[in-house]
């Protein structure tokens, strides 16, 4: 039977936003049915808590460290392997539906002499994917070259304006008949313009299909990302889903006045971010959540939606179905607002994976505790289609062994996650330059440790401080811990996979000679040698061994 996969992905969804989850107050029967049919993992994180090098880690599947792309329009270096090319040997169609914020490296293509508009040239610019459909979103300016396919479908069903994707997506109208502006929080309670059928996460539900039709006429395996632009911002949602939930709905916030007491310096300056100080308000929580939760909620809807039409194309027992997010949200969790920093809020995400193969049946409906990354997703699908993950490439593992009940004698010790806020205008407010406004997340399970470079550096139990109230760095108690916790950062650090042009398998695959003989003796090279009887004694090691390995005639 021909395998398949989606991958599918929310924008700035949170963990703890799911009913499986947790939640008490938001429903998502759809989402909890696949984590009923598959594993759901506790602890996984994100490699960025910023929508582009956070996908740019998931589709190469290695940390920003490696890939460079480290802020939002930061491009993808030209010569860097996507999930496409570890699917395309294999047969596998890497398929995009719906966002990815990839940047196209215009300069590494020209410096390659690829043209832009070549095929190679835009599966690069594409970032590995075959485009079914892009849109990410975001385009108030509606300055997109191509403008999205969803915008010319608005006009098409009779929503024309400059801009269709603002104007009747994501705004809401006055008693009056008058446009109110989606951007602003302040109409979060209200409709957005445009009916639930045509919305944005509808519609892509249906492109995600309209996809999977012609594909089974194709007959390739294919692996197709489903990447909903929501419930990121603008907070606004098509009816009914805009009044389900109400203040009494929201979760009790996370913070505490001591935080605003004696800050360290980078917490204190996105603190004094706009968005931070309005969602520090009760009644911006109260004006936003609940449409926050209406996105969710209608995601959930389309997913019920999608997972009755696999099951009726005989596809469901064939498909893996990922569910994950690129990062969270703080919601106005530790006074602060949008997704940026450390705390749980923003770098855990909800990871559900459904592998339809019998021999994952005994862990159908687990949870696993497991230190898991987003970046493990892209070994998991190459292992799911029968390849073999590149290890000196790939820094994430495939989580096939704990879909499958097992746990790899050597499971990492930790996770990792960066964040480069040099573009933020609270690197000009701790005094820190371009080149060093980076900070490194260290997180083994307890203990989170957060590295700023010529800042201070920041401890949390979160075993007996599961909120990150109290920093614990500068308490000399907790010195052991801080120092370990540097240790395996800098472990980490120093060990990049950069031989990526050849394989470590490829290179031990030598080591047998290596055992025996001096192997510059195969290029003809003779280094050290005093005299003719030792190279001869050499050579003669050289030649049995050889003889050896040649296959018996």
């Amino acid at each position: 039977m021909q395998k398949n996969a989606i991958w599918i992905m929310c924008d700035q969804l949170r963990w703890d936003y799911l009913s499986c989850y947790g939640h008490p107050h938001l429903h998502t029967p759809n989402i909890d049915s696949l984590a009923e049919q598959g594993v759901k993992f506790n602890r996984a994180y994100v490699q960025s808590t910023v929508c582009g090098p956070s996908r740019m880690s998931a589709y190469t599947g290695r940390y920003m460290r490696s890939h460079g792309s480290t802020w939002n329009g930061v491009p993808l270096n030209a010569g860097e392997l996507t999930l496409g090319d570890h699917l395309a040997p294999l047969g596998v169609r890497n398929v995009l539906v719906g966002k990815t914020h990839m940047v196209a490296d215009k300069r590494g293509l020209d410096r390659l002499g690829i043209p832009h508009d070549s095929k190679i040239g835009q599966r690069i610019a594409q970032c590995g994917f075959e485009v079914y459909e892009r849109d990410d979103g975001l385009h108030p300016d509606g300055d997109y070259d191509p403008a999205p396919d969803y915008d010319a479908y608005l006009a098409a069903n009779g929503f024309e304006a400059d801009n269709p994707w603002e104007h009747w997506a994501n705004s809401a109208e006055g008693p009056n008949g008058e446009i109110l502006n989606g951007w602003l929080w302040a109409h979060a309670d209200k409709p957005a313009r445009i009916p639930n059928e045509h919305a944005e996460t509808p519609y892509m539900t249906r492109r995600a299909m309209d996809f999977i039709r012609e594909a089974k006429a194709d007959g390739r395996p294919w692996s197709m990302h489903l990447s909903y632009i929501k419930p990121h911002w603008p907070y606004m949602v098509s009816a009914p889903y805009h009044d389900m939930y109400c203040t009494e709905h929201l979760l009790p916030v996370v913070r505490d006045e001591s935080e605003r007491q004696s800050p360290h310096p980078l917490n204190r300056a996105f603190m004094d971010m706009k968005f931070s100080k309005n969602f520090s308000r009760d009644e911006v929580r109260e004006r936003v959540i609940p449409a926050y939760m209406g996105l969710i909620k209608q995601i959930d809807d389309q997913l019920g939606l999608l997972f009755s039409f696999l099951k009726e194309n005989g596809l469901w027992d064939s498909t893996m179905i990922i569910f994950s997010s690129d990062h969270g949200e703080y919601l106005g969790d530790h006074w602060l607002g949008e997704k940026y920093l450390y705390h749980e809020q923003s770098m855990r995400i909800p990871l559900i994976v459904y592998d339809p193969s019998p021999e994952a049946d005994q862990s159908r409906g687990c949870a696993s505790d497991e230190l898991v990354e987003l970046i493990d997703v892209a070994p998991t699908l190459v292992d799911f289609f029968g390849g073999k993950p590149a290890t000196h490439i790939l820094e994430g593992r495939s989580l096939t062994p704990l879909l499958r009940g097992d746990k790899p004698s050597e499971w990492r010790e930790a996770v990792f996650s960066e964040y480069d806020y040099s573009f933020d205008p609270a690197r000009l407010a701790v005094g820190v330059s371009a080149r060093d406004a980076r900070i490194f997340i260290v997180f083994d399970g307890r203990w989170k440790m957060i590295h700023s470079i010529n800042l201070p550096p920041l401890l949390f139990d979160l075993e007996s401080d599961p909120n990150e109230f109290d920093n614990l760095a500068e308490n000399p108690e907790f010195q052991n811990q801080l120092n370990r916790m540097k240790e395996l950062l800098f472990s980490w650090a120093i060990n990049p996979p950069t031989r990526t042009t050849l394989s470590n398998e490829f290179i031990e695959s030598f080591d047998d000679a290596l055992q025996v003989y001096d192997s510059t003796l195969d290029e003809g090279i003779i280094i050290g040698y005093w005299d003719e009887a030792e190279l001869e004694a050499e050579q003669k090691k050289r030649k049995d061994f050889l003889q050896q390995q040649a296959p018996a005639k």
